[in-house]
């Protein structure tokens, strides 16, 4: 296990988890929920390693972007309200900073708009979520990939397997779950 895979999971608060977890209307370990969230944790962290991405704002991204999705194919809105949720939770379980907390709306909002201009923190969250798309079948396009780190094939090789194979890193049920009914 990769040690950020493994401290990474720690890192979101377990309060901020049942927060987002107790409104969150699918199946917990369906096509859009805890497992992808933490795939796309892992897939952001190792591409902030070479983009420069600020890493809270990414891991932070791959919990709200889909934390308030209802319906799992199209849900339009459903990363506003995401972003939206980031905003109720800020200051008893999220700690981010005022820009931080803006690139973290950024991300949220436009994660489904196509767009792969901007920030390079937006854009490595964009892409982290991007690399998960083999788990519904979809092979992502290099123009829609933002980030040279994202379009490397070793990269992308790495997350295609997770994804396909639909991998949950340990923490998602030891951390993430733990005291949770689901």
């Amino acid at each position: 296990m990769r040690k950020a895979e493994n401290t990474v999971g720690n890192s979101i608060k377990s309060s901020l988890m049942h927060a987002i977890i107790s409104g969150y209307e699918l199946p917990l370990l369906g096509t859009h929920g805890l497992s992808h969230w933490a795939r796309v944790l892992d897939n952001g962290l190792r591409l902030a390693d070479s983009t420069g991405a600020n890493p809270a704002v990414v891991a932070h991204f791959a919990v709200f972007h889909d934390a308030r999705r209802v319906d799992e194919g199209t849900d339009p809105g459903h990363g506003r309200r995401g972003a939206e949720l980031a905003r109720m939770l800020r200051g008893e379980h999220l700690n981010l900073t005022d820009e931080e907390f803006r690139l973290l709306e950024i991300a949220c909002i436009h994660h489904t708009d196509g767009t792969v201009d901007g920030d390079v923190t937006v854009r490595t969250c964009w892409d982290a979520d991007r690399l998960d798309l083999w788990r519904v079948c979809i092979e992502p396009k290099n123009e829609f990939l933002c980030t040279d780190a994202a379009k490397d094939a070793k990269i992308q090789e790495w997350a295609r397997g997770r994804s396909v194979k639909e991998y949950a890193p340990d923490y998602v049920r030891e951390n993430w779950l733990r005291g949770t009914r689901f």
